[in-house]
């Protein structure tokens, strides 16, 4: 029997949990520091058995994922350095900066364990155990971070373990996915924070402001409502990365300065052509750092009823909508109303459906 522990059963630790739990051969054990955490692990199946006892979690683990906050990390990884853990039992996590995790668990004596860094890249606007899913892994990259004294069979055996959840599983250096990440995802965020508090202090003298920021304005910024404290840590974490990476941005809008100020129209026009080939070679549907949107704007005529007819025919369908808008502005924002849903399958459906009935869908 092959023991699994994990350490944080949230949302991508749940998750984790349901990719591995019922499957021939595994125990899934949950931990937290809550007796209240532990027993909805429980009574929501996602583990086999629960416990607040660091220890008796970790005793006879022949895996242990930390999931964790990344703040948190350095303290797990010493306090399992103080405990006698199975012979070859492999520690990972799944925090998005791996660097400095893996710094601490090298500068520690793991008593036969071995540590592999791991993130896995997906993630939902839902947080917690009640979000969890087994298909929330799939078709999304889980990036292993092994050092060269990695034994090759601890890697092995932890890909092994990792094809479980339907991800395609590479292995970097962890510099290397920290310089990575912080691009694609670290930075992003913070631009978003920055662009919205910037626009909040413009509010505070027009209010206008804020009543014109909605389509495009509100969707390109939805990644500033990020949980501030995990945020902190990560961007400490990740430090010296994203100092490095501001000052390139801060290039970046500086040659905009020197363009618009030039009236350099070709110059322009080269930057927003460049971005956005570039932009068109993105993968559309593979799961990555930033949670994908699955949405769609429709135009429709201002009958009475229509909202409600467009909502029945979608639930006559079973198709679930999980959130629907109406776009009072419409800058850069292709329809007055807009569907959300929570997975591309149920886009894909809604857009046929909506299609068959005429109405004119973008997304």
């Amino acid at each position: 029997m092959t023991t699994i522990t994990i350490f944080g059963v949230g949302l991508i630790g749940g998750s984790l949990a349901l990719c591995f739990k019922d499957k021939p051969g595994f125990r899934v054990i949950g931990h937290s520091v809550r007796q209240a955490s532990v027993d909805k692990y429980v009574q929501r199946g996602v583990v086999d058995a629960a416990t607040t006892s660091m220890e008796e979690a970790a005793e006879n683990a022949d895996f242990i994922f930390l999931c964790v906050p990344v703040g948190n990390l350095d303290e797990y990884v010493r306090k399992l350095s103080r405990m006698k853990l199975k012979p070859g039992c492999i520690i990972t996590d799944v925090g998005s900066t791996k660097a400095s995790v893996a710094a601490s668990a090298s500068s520690l004596q793991l008593k036969g364990a071995v540590f592999i860094g791991g993130h896995p890249m997906a993630g939902s606007e839902r947080s917690g155990v009640e979000a969890a899913s087994s298909h929330l892994f799939e078709n999304a990259y889980y990036v292993l971070t092994p050092d060269r004294e990695t034994p090759r069979e601890a890697l092995d055996r932890l890909t092994e373990l990792l094809e479980h959840t339907k991800a395609h599983i590479v292995a970097v250096d962890a510099e290397e996915h920290d310089e990575i990440v912080g691009a694609i995802s670290h930075l992003p965020h913070i631009i978003a924070v920055a662009l919205v508090n910037q626009i909040r202090g413009y509010n505070e003298t027009n209010a206008l402001y804020e009543a014109l920021a909605a389509g495009g304005f509100r969707d390109i910024t939805r990644i500033a409502s990020g949980d501030p404290v995990i945020w902190r840590d990560i961007l400490l974490h990740n430090k010296s990365v994203l100092l490095r990476l501001l000052h390139d941005w801060r290039e970046g809008t500086d040659r905009f300065i020197e363009l618009i100020g030039a009236g350099d129209a070709d110059g322009i026009e080269e930057a927003f052509r460049s971005a956005g080939h570039f932009r068109s070679q993105l993968p559309e549907r593979r799961k990555g750092m930033l949670q994908a949107l699955y949405e769609c704007y429709i135009d429709v005529p201002d009958h009475p009823g229509i909202i409600g007819r467009i909502a029945t025919e979608l639930g006559d369908n079973r198709i679930n909508l999980s959130n629907l808008q109406i776009i009072e502005s419409r800058e850069d924002v292709p329809g007055i109303l807009r569907l959300s849903f929570r997975k591309q399958e149920e886009l894909d459906r809604a857009v046929r459906l909506l299609d068959s009935l005429d109405f004119r869908v973008h997304y």
